[in-house]
């Protein structure tokens, strides 16, 4: 595959040392977190996902849309995503990065875009291709993209963000939901799982 940058590439990425476990208390919330949705809501979605994920991505294109405008744009649901690594880390770290360069209003327009050109980059083997089209979605030039991944200091940050939510959160497999601090499942959820988390949520 053709990686996005080589100060990238040769990063260190070892941060996913995961934990055993099924259940956490989810931390609060962090200055950090991507967000949709009122933060007042009853119900609290944590997905803790990578963007090299076939899994999460799956879930990003094909459920996640009717969800988002079920609950979260409804006010019902507010939806945090928390960045994990998985390989080949260097892409989903290219993606998270670019993504937070991008800025707080478009980081999930730049998530999407990385979602849904994934198959392309399996296919094709050019993941660069896909995260520059990702950035220039969230308003960024080819320039900016390149400055963006030669930032050392956006890569650390990164790697530090995805130490704190593996062991936080107690992850061993992207995707991982947790509703109100109780983690549901690690793996894609369907529609019907999603409606019966929410409302098992709701009640509690």
């Amino acid at each position: 595959m053709r990686q996005p940058n080589r100060r990238i590439a040769v990063a260190a990425f070892g941060a996913l040392a995961l934990c055993a476990g099924s259940a956490l208390a989810a931390p609060a919330a962090l200055p950090d977190d991507m967000t949709l949705g009122d933060p007042k809501a009853k119900v609290k979605l944590v997905e803790y996902a990578s963007l090299s994920c076939s899994h999460c991505a799956t879930f990003n294109n094909q459920v996640f849309p009717a969800f988002k405008k079920k609950y979260i744009d409804t006010g019902k649901v507010h939806y945090t995503l928390r960045e994990i690594l998985t390989p080949p880390a260097q892409v989903a770290a290219a993606g998270f990065i670019t993504a937070r360069c991008a800025g707080k209003d478009k980081y999930f327009t730049v998530v999407d875009a990385v979602f849904r050109g994934h198959d392309e980059m399996v296919k094709t083997g050019d993941a660069r291709a896909v995260l520059v089209g990702a950035a220039k979605a969230g308003g960024m030039s080819e320039a900016q993209f390149e400055a963006c991944l030669s930032d050392e200091s956006a890569l650390e940050a990164l790697n530090a963000r995805v130490a704190r939510n593996a062991k936080q959160g107690e992850i061993s497999g992207t995707p991982t939901f947790v509703f109100n601090g109780k983690k549901v499942k690690e793996g894609e959820m369907t529609a019907a799982e999603l409606d019966a988390a929410v409302a098992a949520a709701s009640k509690r």
